[in-house]
């Protein structure tokens, strides 16, 4: 059985864990606590997703759409450092569009190789050893290690081919195309025969061109009507338009009118679609029931169609020549990291953000020497500044990752 074509998706995406650093002290002979010597936690895997020609539709997330990166392993004495998860590089097809659950789009993986950084995988935490200094001779606190990133996603594939076949339902998109390549579309004569869009590769001599058979398009369709989104978004990157218009007597619509029709769609849904080199050209020659003054084929008896190739094939050349040249593939990765103060409902304030989260995420924080490490650590990331400007005051409790504060002024002399 045939695996249906899905052009739409979700994806939770969970990259792995930081893994914890170690406390730990070496023991030698006549010295039972000697200095510290826990290791540094592994990071957690990534995940990427990346555009891959070797996929053809989104059918893989249909059921499963969960895809994780491997945990980073935990610091061990003796400063052995934990090892890094795996990275899991998720395939995706060649003109997948990444959008927010908000419908903000984030990436859009158009060529062969292009990459988004879906989900960051979490920070390894510190040993010990890291925290060494001359005021902090013997360190027992080391950092937990950074919760991995998790999202869900939206997903939306727009075919990359250089010609869409635009048309009315039932105008002989699919029998062109089983005509002039390799793709065998189902073919009946009732509309909306073609739920789904198929690509077929023509070639001609030495030419080479992709051309996709786009579902039937009705007056309305960039409102929605029907299935009208989901085709139209299937004719954005196409270089070229083959418009094709029934000269059968099709529900009494002229060919000059469907031309019109199809057009005002286009123009609707995106105006700069009118804008790409485009062809017109009435099929059903060998059952024309209706007067037309422009090209005509059959794509039944093949009359009319090799000449209609020739010209597909020179229009998508002129197209290709017109386009600058990418270097390379693109490389999409989050914005440098920051914190901000919110303000809950309770009045307590909140600080968000990986550095400051970072911060405070010790494996003791009882201690001391923790507690000086977190309060220097958050003044050189200027939170004390950024809650004084918010309206922060003495005895305001102050939440960061899970940790809960007092927060006291600098210079308080209660610290």
């Amino acid at each position: 059985m045939a695996s249906g074509f899905v052009d739409e998706a979700q994806l939770h995406v969970r990259a792995g864990d930081g893994g914890a650093g170690s406390v730990s002290f070496r023991r030698e002979a006549h010295t039972p606590r000697g200095g510290p010597d826990g290791g540094d936690g592994g990071k957690g895997g990534d995940v990427w997703l990346v555009a891959d020609r070797n996929v053809a539709s989104l059918l893989g997330f249909k059921d499963h759409p969960f895809r994780r990166a491997t945990n980073g392993v935990h610091g061990q004495g003796s400063g052995r450092h934990g090892a890094n998860g795996s990275d899991t590089r998720v395939a995706v097809p060649e003109g997948t569009t990444v959008k927010e659950k908000d419908g903000t789009v984030v990436a859009d993986l158009v060529h062969e190789g292009d990459a988004w950084l879906a989900a960051r995988g979490g920070r390894g935490g510190r040993g010990n050893a890291r925290f060494l200094s001359n005021r902090r001779r013997a360190p027992s606190f080391a950092e937990q290690g950074e919760a991995g990133e998790e999202r869900w996603l939206n997903m939306e594939l727009r075919l990359i081919a250089d010609v869409a076949l635009v048309g009315f339902p039932n105008a002989g998109k699919s029998t062109l195309i089983s005509r002039i390549s390799a793709a065998k579309p189902k073919v009946a004569d009732y509309p909306f025969t073609t739920l789904q869009p198929h690509l077929g590769v023509v070639r001609l001599d030495d030419s080479e061109i992709v051309v996709a058979d786009v579902p039937g398009l009705i007056e309305g369709a960039a409102e929605g009507r029907g299935l009208g989104h989901q085709f139209l978004r299937h004719v954005e990157r196409a270089r070229a338009l083959l418009v094709l218009v029934d000269l059968a007597h099709v529900e009494e619509v002229a060919p000059a009118e469907q031309e019109r029709v199809l057009l005002d769609e286009l123009k609707r849904y995106k105006p700069e679609l009118l804008e790409r080199p485009r062809l017109t050209v009435g099929t059903k020659a060998d059952v024309a029931a209706v007067p037309w003054d422009g090209d005509r084929i059959s794509a039944v008896t093949g009359d009319g169609v090799r000449p209609l190739v020739g010209r597909l094939v020179k229009l998508v050349e002129e197209a290709r020549a017109a386009e600058p040249v990418s270097e390379a593939f693109v490389v999409h990765e989050p914005l440098a990291e920051g914190f901000q103060i919110e303000r809950e409902p309770s009045g307590d304030f909140r600080v968000v953000g990986r550095p400051a989260e970072r911060a405070v995420a010790l494996s003791d924080i009882t201690t001391p020497d923790a507690q000086e490490y977190v309060r220097h650590r958050l003044q050189r990331l200027g939170v004390d500044r950024a809650l004084e400007r918010a309206g922060a005051r003495e005895g305001d409790t102050v939440h960061i990752g899970n940790m809960e504060f007092e927060y006291q002024p600098a210079g308080s002399t209660n610290q």
